[in-house]
């Protein structure tokens, strides 16, 4: 097994990087460097809690679902920039990257400014989190804290999430079970197994979404000494998986809410498997990174169809 110190990290020498001048080009960078991208994986979730707990309840706490929203963004930025560093201290990003600029790897900004960054941001969840408590109990607390410990162990500490095989199940958890459920209960103050079912199921895309950044990456992981699902798996049981867990995501909301509710899902049957084809005909390499963002897209397009059901249901 290779260790990750035979893993040369890119440098702003080795790449070229412009030098950055002036406040703007520095936010600019800065936005990039949190992935909005990503954002998408942390918003979809809550709004699905949101709109379920609007389903049942007619009744909309509108400051706690803002806040709510504001603290899942800020946890996955969070999480995003402590990756950033975290990888390129551990020698993960080399110039054989095959996904977008990381910030600290480009030179952009040293591994020390980005933690600060990441820092920043867990403290703004976290002092929201404080205000949801208030509303929430102990509950609220117990998956804040969860979350904030999980971002940080997600590539940092001595065993990090992302360099096993249990990274998709981390996210299966927190970016759809904790969100999902904990957004529902903020707004109910009870738990549901309806909740528990579409956290379930749009956290089944976004492990979908690690599973093909794992695999576009798998030949490079191996030489640093990550060993993820993807590994383990292999690349034709990965594929597998990743139509498994698109298909899968539909047919869980279309057993919870049945046909009455949920049919607007059933468009976007022809999107996960136009997605599975992509993978399965051979997209390797960097002709994965648009693969990555149309299944963030399938996500989110899931989570809307599933809101249409909902109002649609009352017309």
């Amino acid at each position: 097994m290779h260790s990750s110190k035979n893993a040369t990290p890119i440098s702003a020498s080795s790449r070229g990087v412009l030098s950055v001048s002036g406040s703007g080009s520095n936010l600019a960078l800065w936005i990039e460097a949190a992935r909005p991208k990503t954002l998408v994986l942390a918003v979809a979730p809550v709004a699905a809690g949101i709109g379920l707990a609007v389903f049942q309840t007619g009744q909309l706490a509108a400051v706690t679902a803002l806040l709510t929203l504001i603290a899942a963004t800020a946890i996955q930025i969070g999480t995003n920039l402590h990756n950033d560093a975290s990888d390129y201290e551990r020698g993960t990003d080399t110039a054989d990257r095959l996904g977008p600029p990381r910030a600290t790897a480009e030179g952009w900004f040293s591994p020390e400014q980005v933690k600060r960054a990441a820092h920043l941001a867990f403290g703004l969840a976290f002092v929201i989190g404080l205000a949801l408590v208030v509303r929430g109990g102990w509950p609220i607390l117990a998956i804040g804290i969860a979350s904030l410990v999980a971002g940080y162990a997600y590539t940092g500490g001595p065993r990090p999430i992302a360099y096993g095989p249990f990274g998709e199940l981390y996210v299966l958890l927190f970016f759809g079970l904790a969100a999902v459920g904990g957004t529902f209960y903020l707004q109910t103050l009870t738990f549901d197994w309806p909740a528990l079912a579409v956290g379930i199921a749009l956290g089944l895309p976004a492990a979908a979404v690690l599973l093909l950044n794992n695999y576009r990456d798998l030949d490079t992981d191996r030489i640093a000494g990550r060993r993820t699902l993807c590994h383990h798996l292999g690349r034709p049981r990965a594929r597998l998986l990743y139509g498994m867990l698109l298909l899968a995501s539909i047919a869980t909301l279309l057993l919870t809410f049945g046909p009455a509710v949920a049919w607007p899902l059933l468009a976007a049957v022809p999107l996960g498997g136009l997605l599975t084809l992509k993978l399965v005909r051979g997209a390797t390499g960097k002709e994965l990174n648009p693969l990555l963002a149309q299944t963030g897209l399938f996500q989110a397009t899931v989570t809307v169809l599933l809101l249409a059901g909902f109002a649609l249901s009352h017309i």
